[in-house]
């Protein structure tokens, strides 16, 4: 845990960097590929993300640790060779995990936030899930523990498999010839992020491209069919908390009016879309059939709400890091206590970017959950005081500043006309 985050000081802000570069060469370039309030939306879900990881709120239901111990049938050492055996067993299993995702209904839920984007950028990599509680993904790499693959290789191996999935998320590279032919190019995942019926389920690889031509999903970007981002379902929000239960709660009001008991059941297992005929007839979804007619999400944001959204997220990421560079001293339970605050504080300023009327209630209980911790604490911030004795200060002034900033706008633009199509 304290290592894991430790390496986020040194990845949050090499993400970072390549995000500005590629603003900078999409300017250059005369492309527009981001818009602010989407931007803010992926940061703050790669934010929600990293928050549940550190606390490792999430249970394996196998370790990979403990089946290595239970099948091996070898006893091999941490060479270079094993580790490159155990990139491609992490990639074959992760073409399945991310194939069921798509296909199987109550799966798609955990990965459903990441394509919530309705434009394709290095930042919308960042969009992860935290309705990922329960994970299985360890059953998949079976054939490396037969191997004997030791679990110490597979913790090394396992982030930087992911990290290398970060790079081609983005409009500014075309094919890559031959790289292409092995592995995933950006051009390739273009076409997994769109909603085109011709690119709808393809592209699963994560790294290497041939599982994809191996298991038949393989399909080309075509230069007559530009991909339109999304999902069939648009989420028609910036809030990545709502984003990332939307689905299981469309499901969950199906299981309970749908008067199938068999589909009550058998819905959440059904292909992804799956909703029984007496639902879908009483309430009807609405679902992007032309990807050509969709309209993005944006509501009208002035620009200094803009701006204060920026602000916001830059000030609850400053208190990400005091978390993660502290989170020793700060033990349990409050660090608990302290990640909570976080997720309340990215769901008030996305509230507020939905421009909804109920940003203000969602600020107010962020401002009375600080104040209350820092009036617990003895006037402290978790440790700051001995490192910082004014921040306790500045940040009692935050809290305060923002509760009337925010009251502010939503006086002055929430509850108007809410949402304007970008063609």
């Amino acid at each position: 845990m304290e290592a894991y985050a430790q390496v986020l000081n040194y990845a949050i802000p090499f993400f970072v960097s390549l995000i500005i570069i590629e603003q900078v060469a999409a300017h250059f370039m005369g492309k527009k590929i981001n818009r602010g309030a989407d931007v803010i939306s992926s940061l703050s879900s790669g934010n929600s993300n990293t928050i549940k990881d550190v606390l490792g709120l999430s249970i394996a239901i196998v370790s990979y640790s403990w089946l290595v111990d239970k099948v091996a049938v070898f006893d091999i050492k941490a060479t270079w060779a094993v580790a490159a055996i155990a990139f491609v067993a992490k990639d074959f299993a992760g073409y399945w995990m991310h194939r069921w995702e798509h296909e199987i209904n109550f799966l798609w839920n955990r990965h459903i936030i990441h394509h919530s984007s309705e434009e394709y950028n290095l930042s919308c990599a960042l969009r992860q899930s935290v309705s990922e509680v329960f994970s299985i993904f360890a059953l998949l790499m079976l054939p490396a523990a037969i191997m004997g693959v030791p679990a110490e290789i597979i913790a090394v191996v396992a982030p930087l498999h992911l990290f290398a999935q970060f790079w081609y998320h983005t409009r500014l590279i075309g094919k890559m010839g031959w790289f292409g032919k092995v592995f995933v190019t950006p051009s390739h995942h273009r076409v997994h992020h769109a909603i085109n019926s011709i690119y709808l389920d393809k592209n699963y690889s994560q790294v290497f491209i041939i599982w994809d031509k191996i298991f038949g999903t393989f399909q080309p970007e075509l230069a007559e069919v530009p991909p339109v981002y999304g999902v069939k379902k648009p989420v028609r929000t910036w809030n990545p908390l709502l984003i990332n239960f939307q689905h299981f709660w469309l499901l969950f009001t199906d299981a309970w009016h749908t008067k199938s008991w068999k589909d009550k059941f058998l819905l959440w297992f059904k292909h992804t879309g799956y909703r029984p005929a007496d639902v879908a007839e009483k309430y009807p979804v609405k679902i992007i059939n032309d990807p050509y007619s969709l309209d993005k999400y944006d509501p009208k944001l002035s620009t200094p709400l803009l701006y204060w959204s920026w602000f916001q997220m830059v000030a609850n990421f400053a208190f990400m890091l005091w978390l993660f560079n502290h989170i020793a001293e700060i033990g349990m339970p409050d660090m608990f206590y302290y990640g909570a605050f976080l997720i309340i504080a990215i769901f008030s300023y996305t509230t507020l970017m939905d421009r909804s009327k109920y940003a203000l209630l969602t600020e107010f209980i962020k401002a009375a959950l600080g104040l209350g911790f820092i009036y617990w604490q003895g006037n402290d911030w978790f440790g700051m005081n001995a490192v910082w004795p004014v921040g306790t200060y500045i940040i009692v002034a935050y809290f305060v500043l923002s509760l009337v900033v925010v009251a502010y706008f939503v006086k002055t633009e929430c509850g108007e006309e809410k949402e304007v199509a970008l063609a």
